[in-house]
Formats: structure tokens, C-alpha cells, sequence
């Protein structure tokens, strides 16, 4: 058994975990990092990074077959599924590198392949290794939940994981789950020549504004993705090219494949939490704002931790802790600013509060500037007209937003910038934004807060009416 000291022990080389590798190495740290998996986690190989490349595809595709209203006859696409797949493999084999164990051994990082769990508080053992360190950071993400469903053990089925590297075009995918993931797959596979049904126990889209999440699910409905909602899954039965879901109400839906897409597990089975004194539950590691355990040696990020599971929280989780164990000075994990998109077309964008959360939590005090796409003119020049942005402000200062329509990720960047340094709608209307551009539905809808302001405002106009008759 080979012994290590290290400052800092890094479990898991997901977007977390190699964040805070990079960062504490590079500012002096002894950095030792574990990873019995893929390099890069979840994002690179199975999630953020393969979903996003299969619906570029899929956008190509349908891209070709309704060019028409753009002068562009359009043609019926030939689709190569596998081809597709090799798109995607593509795409992560040019990204691997920068998550590659070679990158980080020359950054000074030691890296271990192999899954560690705690002997002590303050020990890991992983294969051959034990490690003893300052501060341990568990990052080790979460995988796909596979529901208690009756007949699931005797049916062949997919998750995030194994979908990659689906080489066979599925004939009629059945997916178990309306969440982001969920519809992302479901359009990108009808856009690829697939008959796709999506089964839901709530509502699709739950977790978003009912009405920005109605726009997105009649533009899947219109593509041909059938979409059942407060469809309880029973039972699942049959094999492989011919499965059966049946639901509380007695419906049952036939397919060739069967996706789950219901949710994800936190990564903690393998650790032995009891033994370093760490508090969990079916959510993940308990931490406190700071994102320390219950052991205030051991801190956990990401997926891990139990509260939003996106990507780019885990590296926002990471620069929080780089302070907290390189410098000994107090960092807490905020969530009011963080947003979060899902890229089906259109896109939905939401950055802080919901509209209901607002109401909910600021009341009377709450306005909500809203402006609609089909007023941009780049939007209605692309054909893209359908979607809006809506504010949420109170005394001046946005404490969410939530935008629906054609790149509402990319427009998410400026309001999550808003929320992070709490600027106010006044600092948004002052901006001037290039035109044409589907960006300044932002700056026009911190136009339509001060509209009624300005406009609507009888003192407004007498104050002008005043000031005209004693002007030169």
C-alpha cells in the first residue's frame, strides 16, 4: 500500500472536481485527484456535450426539410444515424484533451485512476493507495435514476449513458420523463427520422414557467412528438426492437426503444461516508452554504451536493471552495442568480426566480416587464418569431427572468450578469444594442418597465408641457 500526503484530495474529474484541480494547483497547492471513470464526467462523455452535438444534427435536418419559406427549396433529408453518432464522438474527442490526464499531470496534479472511499476523516483508500490530506473535495457527480418500475429489469433500455453510442436508428423511441433531457432527446430524434412518444407523470417541464413551457411543448407536438402528461409509468414489458409502457389509467404505448430520462442519483454509494463522519440523503452530501460537510475537512460540489444539477453550478461550486481551501476565508454557494437552459427549439431560458416564485416571495411589490419576439425585426427576418422575455423586478432591480424563443441561452448570459451584481433595469435600458439583433429583446423589455413610467405618467406630461412653453 503506497501512502500519500496531498493538501487537497479531489474525488471525481467531472467539471467540479477538475475546476478545483486546476485551480488550487496552479496557485500552490499539492493537488492529488481520483477518478475510477471517464476523465471529464458526466458533461463530456454522456451529457452537456454529446446532447448538444446530436441536436446540431438534428437542427441540420430539419433545417433542410423546411427551407422553403426562405426561397430554399427544401429536400427531404437523408439521415445517417450512425453518421450522426460519429459526429458526436467527434465533438468529444476534440474537447477530451482539455479534461485529459496528460493536460492535468502537466498542470503538476498526481491523478489516480481508481474510485477511492474514506478509511477516516481524514483518509481515502483507492486500489493501492492511501491518501491522507488537508482538505478532500468530493465532486464525484451523479448518474442516471433508474425508477422502481415493475418488468424494468427483464426490458432492454437506454439512459443519458448508453444513448451515445446507439448506433441503430430507434424506429419509435418511447422516453420516460418530460424534464429538459427528456424533450432535448425527443425532438432531436423526431428531427432524425424517428417516431418518438415522451410519457410524463406531471407536467412536462415542470420545474418552468407554465406559460414559456407551453411554447416549447406545441412546437414539439407540431413536429410530431406525441406528449403524455400526468401519465403514471405502471409497467414496462417486452425485449429488444418491441417494448411496451403501461401506465396507471391502463393506456399502454408500444416502441422499438426505451429511454429513461426521470432524474439523476447522487455518485455515493461507493464512498463510505459513514467512516469520514459525513451526513447524507437521497439528495446527496448535507453541506452548508459554504458547501462543507458535516466533517469540516470534507466539502462536496456539483451534482454531488444535492441542489441544482447543472454543469456549470458545479464549476460556480468549485470557484466558491478555491477560496475557502487555498486561503481560509469564508465563501457561500448562492442560488438566486444561477440559470439554467434547456435547448430544444425554441430554447427556454430561466435565470433566478420564476414569475409564481416572485409573486410568492415578493407579493405586491413585484412587476413584470414582458416583450414578445414578434416584435424583434432580426427574429421576424429569421422566421423566428415565436417566443417572449419576461422580467421580474422588484424596486427596480430584476430577481429573475425567464426568456422562451430563438437563442434564449445565449440571451440568459446577460441577465444572469444582472442578477449576479444586482444591477438595476435603468443599467439594462442604457445599454445600446446592435441592430438587427434577436439580443435586444433584453434591452426592450427593460424599455417596457419604464414605459408606463414615462408615458402613461400624467405628471410626466405636464412637467413636459411646462418646460415647453418656457423653453427658447
Amino acid at each position: 500500500m503506497e501512502r500519500i500526503e496531498t493538501d487537497i484530495l479531489v474525488i471525481g474529474a467531472g467539471s467540479a472536481g477538475l475546476s478545483v484541480a486546476a485551480g488550487a494547483v496552479q496557485m500552490g497547492a499539492s493537488v492529488t485527484l481520483l477518478e475510477g471513470g471517464e476523465m471529464g464526467g458526466d458533461c463530456l462523455n454522456f451529457g452537456c456535450v454529446p446532447s448538444k452535438a446530436l441536436i446540431a444534427s438534428a437542427k441540420v435536418a430539419h433545417a433542410q426539410a423546411h427551407s422553403a419559406v426562405f426561397g430554399v427549396q427544401s429536400v427531404t433529408p437523408q439521415i445517417d444515424y450512425a453518421a450522426a453518432k460519429d459526429h458526436v464522438h467527434d465533438v468529444i474527442a476534440q474537447i477530451a484533451p482539455v479534461d485529459s490526464q496528460d493536460r492535468f499531470e502537466g498542470l503538476g496534479v498526481r491523478v489516480i485512476r481508481e474510485y477511492g472511499h474514506f478509511i477516516s476523516k481524514t483518509e481515502v483508500e483507492a486500489g493501492p493507495y492511501q491518501i491522507t490530506a488537508r482538505r478532500i473535495v468530493i465532486a464525484t457527480g451523479s448518474s442516471p435514476t433508474v425508477p422502481p418500475i415493475e418488468g424494468l429489469e427483464t426490458v432492454p433500455y437506454l439512459t443519458n449513458e448508453t444513448l451515445v453510442d446507439l448506433r441503430e436508428k430507434p424506429d419509435h423511441l418511447l422516453i420516460i420523463g418530460g424534464g429538459p433531457i427528456g424533450m432535448e432527446m425527443a425532438q432531436a430524434h423526431i428531427r432524425l427520422g424517428c417516431k418518438v412518444t415522451v410519457i410524463e407523470g406531471d407536467r412536462a417541464l415542470s420545474k418552468d414557467d407554465p406559460e414559456a413551457a407551453a411554447i416549447v411543448l406545441d412546437a414539439l407536438r407540431g413536429e410530431g412528438v406525441e406528449i403524455v402528461e400526468s401519465a403514471q409509468v405502471s409497467r414496462v414489458a417486452g425485449e429488444a426492437s418491441e417494448v411496451r409502457v403501461e401506465t396507471a389509467d391502463g393506456r399502454t404505448f408500444s416502441g422499438s426503444h426505451l429511454l429513461l430520462a426521470v432524474g439523476r442519483t447522487p455518485n455515493i454509494d461507493r464512498l463510505k461516508l459513514d467512516a469520514a463522519g459525513v451526513a447524507s440523503t437521497k439528495r446527496g452530501i448535507k453541506v452548508d452554504e459554504s458547501l462543507r460537510s458535516t466533517n469540516r475537512r470534507v466539502y462536496a460540489i456539483g451534482d454531488v451536493a444535492g441542489g441544482l444539477q447543472f454543469t456549470h453550478v458545479a464549476g460556480y461550486h468549485a470557484s466558491v471552495v478555491i477560496r475557502s481551501l487555498l486561503f481560509g476565508l469564508p465563501s457561500k454557494a448562492k442560488t438566486s442568480h444561477i440559470p439554467w437552459a434547456t435547448y430544444t427549439d425554441p430554447e427556454l431560458a430561466q435565470i433566478g426566480l420564476t414569475e409564481a416564485q416572485a409573486r410568492k416571495t415578493h407579493g405586491d411589490r413585484l412587476e413584470v416587464a414582458r416583450f414578445d419576439y414578434s416584435h424583434n425585426d432580426r427574429a421576424i427576418a429569421e422566421r423566428r418569431k415565436t417566443g417572449f422575455i419576461k422580467v421580474m423586478v422588484v424596486r427596480g432591480r430584476p430577481v429573475g427572468a425567464t426568456i422562451v424563443g430563438h437563442q434564449a441561452g445565449e440571451h440568459a448570459n446577460l441577465w444572469a450578469l444582472v442578477l449576479a451584481n444586482r444591477l438595476k433595469m435603468s443599467q439594462i435600458a442604457a445599454m445600446v444594442s446592435p441592430y438587427p439583433t434577436v439580443g435586444e429583446v433584453s434591452k426592450r423589455a427593460a424599455g417596457a418597465y419604464f414605459t408606463p413610467r414615462l408615458f402613461d405618467n400624467p405628471w410626466v406630461k405636464r412637467v413636459v408641457s411646462l418646460v415647453q412653453r418656457w423653453l427658447p
